[in-house]
């Protein structure tokens, strides 16, 4: 059955801007590239990713060996199954260690790792998750918390692509190419605005 979720709109992007001092393509320049623009898959649950490479790190690489697609002592891209199936992986983690897994997911539309919850203003875990299965506002809002938390709004202020990428996503952001897609996303968005 397909479900949807409230969608941020124009609005909640201008509060955003405002709150961070970035303008509003920066921030959905991010959004673009990080989940594609929405936060919802049409199932009605939240983006994510799961990260064997996290999972092997939080558990000690206790799984490796029975679950080599769940745990994995190095980043490994061909891990990944996309959209619906990674909640299956999720879930199949979360039978070995219901911490460590939803720890080991990037969540919603800003693709926020489950073990940054502090950063983004949530004292427990769940509160966090709650707050990614509810709305794309409540994406925007932990998006928000994570960028104060972690000093990243002047990196965007000064269009510092290399340095938000490396702060933002690790440093095998080179590897996605992730600061060059976001300059051209944020150039996109800047010409769309007029």
């Amino acid at each position: 059955m397909t479900q949807t979720r409230p969608e941020i709109n124009e609005d909640d992007f201008k509060w955003a801007s405002a709150r961070l001092g970035v303008s509003v393509a920066m921030v959905k320049a991010v959004a673009s590239i990080e989940s594609n623009g929405g936060g919802f898959l049409s199932t009605g649950e939240p983006k994510i990713l799961f990260e064997a490479h996290i999972f092997h790190r939080l558990t000690q690489g206790q799984f490796d060996t029975a679950h080599p697609d769940l745990s994995s002592s190095k980043w490994d891209r061909t891990l990944y199954v996309g959209g619906a199936g990674e909640h299956l992986r999720l879930a199949r983690a979360v039978k070995l260690d219901r911490e460590a897994a939803l720890q080991s997911a990037s969540w919603g539309m800003f693709q926020i790792m489950g073990f940054n919850y502090k950063q983004c203003n949530y004292d427990v875990l769940q509160q966090f998750i709650n707050a990614m299965y509810r709305s794309e506002r409540d994406h925007l809002k932990a998006f928000i918390e994570f960028i104060w938390s972690r000093k990243l709004a002047g990196f965007l202020r000064r269009h510092d692509w290399e340095g938000f990428a490396q702060r933002y996503n690790g440093p095998g952001f080179r590897r996605n190419n992730y600061h060059e897609k976001l300059r051209r996303a944020f150039e996109r968005f800047t010409a769309a605005a007029g």
